[in-house]
């Protein structure tokens, strides 16, 4: 939606996940075979696909300070990837790291390695979500305060201030 740089690492995998709904037009990329084999999906894990996304788009509006949207609520995340099986591996150079037991990872694993690096760096709470109601596209914020609101200034931010700017004219 707004053609800037993806999120660094594995939030690059959480920010293309949350943005496979278009909630301005309905159309969702896990309906096609070529949005599902992205994350590496069968048939029968869309739906789960599908819930993890949402609890995703939940955990990325609040990092931006808002409430997801009244409508089903989202199970929380930390409940969905509980089951995400992990282990700590430790290199010959001692760099411990996170992964997937399975290989092929399946995509909550994947999400939680990603959220657990992040978390780690510090870049976690900088994946946010738009706040135009008619969008909520995932996004990373490079902004040095970390107080972006919207995915592109030029669209949601500017469709925002119009209204602000036209609701107090009259």
């Amino acid at each position: 939606m707004n053609g800037k740089e993806s999120a660094p690492g594995g939030l690059a995998l959480i920010e293309a996940l949350v943005n496979t709904l278009d909630i301005e037009t309905g159309a969702d990329t896990l309906d096609t075979a070529d949005g599902c084999a992205v994350f590496g999906l069968a048939e029968p894990d869309v739906p789960q696909a599908r819930v993890l996304r949402e609890a995703l788009r939940t955990a990325c509006l609040a990092h931006a300070g808002h409430r997801s949207p009244d409508g089903p609520a989202a199970p929380p995340l930390d409940r969905l990837l509980a089951g995400a099986p992990l282990r700590v591996t430790v290199d010959a150079a001692g760099v411990a790291a996170l992964r997937p037991v399975a290989e092929p990872a399946g995509l909550t694993a994947r999400v939680a390695v990603a959220i657990a690096a992040a978390a780690a760096d510090g870049t976690w709470a900088r994946l946010k979500a738009c706040e135009a109601e008619d969008c909520q596209w995932a996004y990373y914020d490079r902004s040095p305060a970390g107080r972006r609101r919207w995915c592109s200034m030029s669209v949601c931010g500017a469709r925002a201030k119009m209204r602000t700017y036209r609701a107090k004219r009259g």
